[in-house]
């Protein structure tokens, strides 16, 4: 039984299909897993026969005449999220259906030939990216500050929630402190490599601590510069002297354009990496228990085994868990019909004391749902229900 199902509807080209269709193949292997098992994208003629337990989601092409009409009709009745995609200069409202235009529509731009953008906004629909799109820009500001500002834009534009130090930190806040909470909640690192970056005791610890939790970076090489080595596992993008129209910026519209895709691709890698290595050290510590992991199931849960033969349900998280993060885990478990109460399994490391007492408040408070930190997951679950 496939985990995630996605159907690609209306008046695709044969290569709009098959461009989209390898794209998320790639971004899925990122996770380990395989198109056709795993993952199945169904076409019109297919979609009668979706599993409709498993977690859904539609992209509809515009164009003319209209097709799979009536089967888009159908996942909307049954309350499924569809994005009306368009091509550019493709009029909107003539190419898709009405009952779809209330939806907020996908221009697929010129310059993203492999669908990256439409893919990941259907991963994201299916929760197996999250929602949440973070970036971190670690910088000098003596030597790249104008492209640090271009690409806060420029990202801000694409629907990303960019951390900037000189733009996203307020008046009396603990600097460092947010900072680091900003880093470990982000999905992709860019990295401005200027020829004094590591100059900087600070750039050199968010290089360092982005590398620790497992945040994949984006190395922007300035201009003859020689990097260092100690970065040689980053991808990178390596800018000419045309590439910049001042010595810290901003870089050429094309290179920037070229960069945002880039890291929106890095970012399924980065999410893949930080899951993997979550539900790795959650097996670890209910191994050394004496329990075991049973199954994986849709939206990332896993299905645990405890010493006392109870089964319970965890939901591994990337990032810094919310309300809404909360939320979304007990509805999730609720529309799975899992009977004991699901588990949110969260790497603590980085963020604020004041979020962490936060996150305590709620756990105290909402039993609908509970979290744990996942370097104590043996030591929680040992003790579950007593």
């Amino acid at each position: 039984m496939s985990l995630y199902e996605l159907a690609i509807l209306g008046s695709p080209t044969a290569s709009d299909r098959h461009r989209l269709s390898a794209t998320i193949e790639g971004m899925i292997g990122d996770f380990g897993m395989t198109l056709g098992a795993d993952v199945v994208i169904h076409d019109g003629a297919s979609i009668p026969t979706r599993d409709v337990r498993a977690a859904f989601a539609a992209a509809y092409f515009g164009g003319a005449p209209l097709g799979d009409v009536e089967r888009a009709r159908e996942i909307v009745a049954a309350s499924a999220p569809v994005i009306p995609t368009v091509s550019p200069g493709q009029p909107f409202g003539a190419v898709i259906p009405d009952f779809l235009q209330s939806a907020n529509g996908l221009t697929r731009r010129d310059d993203d030939a492999e669908m990256t953008a439409l893919a990941s906004a259907l991963l994201e629909c299916v929760g197996l990216l999250r929602r949440q799109r973070r970036v971190f820009v670690s910088y000098r500001r003596t030597e790249s500050r104008a492209a640090a500002l271009q690409l806060h834009d420029l990202l801000s534009s694409r629907g990303f929630d960019v951390f900037l130090d000189t733009h996203d930190i307020r008046p009396g806040d603990p600097f460092q402190d947010v900072l680091w909470h900003r880093l470990v909640d982000s999905d992709v690192m860019v990295m401005l490599d200027t020829p004094e970056y590591f100059d900087s005791r600070w750039t050199r610890q968010e290089i360092g601590r982005a590398r620790a939790k497992e945040i994949q970076v984006l190395r922007v090489i300035w201009p003859e510069h020689v990097p260092t080595k100690l970065t040689d596992l980053s991808e990178t993008v390596y800018l000419d002297v045309g590439d910049l129209e001042g010595a810290d910026g901003p870089i050429a519209h094309a290179t920037a354009d070229s960069i945002v895709l880039r890291i929106e691709r890095l970012r399924s890698r980065s999410i893949a990496s930080r899951y993997m290595s979550i539900t790795g050290k959650l097996r670890a510590d209910v191994e050394k228990i004496g329990g075991s992991i049973e199954a994986i199931g849709a939206h990332r849960a896993i299905a645990l085994r405890l010493l006392d033969d109870r089964k319970i349900w965890a939901y591994p998280i990337v990032g810094i868990p919310t309300a809404e993060t909360l939320h979304d885990v007990a509805d999730k478990a609720q529309r799975a019909a899992q009977r004991e109460a699901p588990v949110l399994v969260y790497d603590h490391i980085g963020i604020r004391d004041a979020w962490t007492s936060h996150l305590r408040w709620l756990d105290e408070h909402i039993r609908a749902v509970r979290a744990i930190k996942v370097s104590e997951a043996g030591w929680t679950l040992a003790a579950w229900g007593d």
